[in-house]
């Protein structure tokens, strides 16, 4: 009974996880794809659902901000790389 009563042991630190390998932690790729894929589904639009402007201006737009995006992104890493007081850091934008 006594064995019951007693406090449980404190639980040991967990080690911190490995680092992710730069291959994946650098998000240009997905940003890249994801553009890719907005612009490939206005020019599907376009050709077989011309009529479908919601759609055709959805897939536009999504490949628009896409490249704003990426644009944004590479701004700020180059800031960052700089050593820019005001950049963001972290997600990929220093190595």
């Amino acid at each position: 009974m006594a064995e019951q009563d007693a406090p449980p042991l404190p639980a040991a630190p967990l080690p911190a996880p490995p680092p992710l390998p730069a291959r994946l932690a650098d998000p240009v790729p997905a940003i890249v794809a994801g553009t890719g894929l907005w612009f490939v589904g206005f020019l599907v639009v376009l050709l077989f659902w011309r009529s479908e402007t919601t759609l055709l201006w959805t897939c536009l737009s999504g490949s628009l901000l896409g490249v704003i995006g990426y644009g944004v992104f590479t701004w700020q890493r180059s800031a960052a790389r700089r050593g820019r007081r005001t950049a963001q850091q972290g997600q990929g934008l220093t190595d």
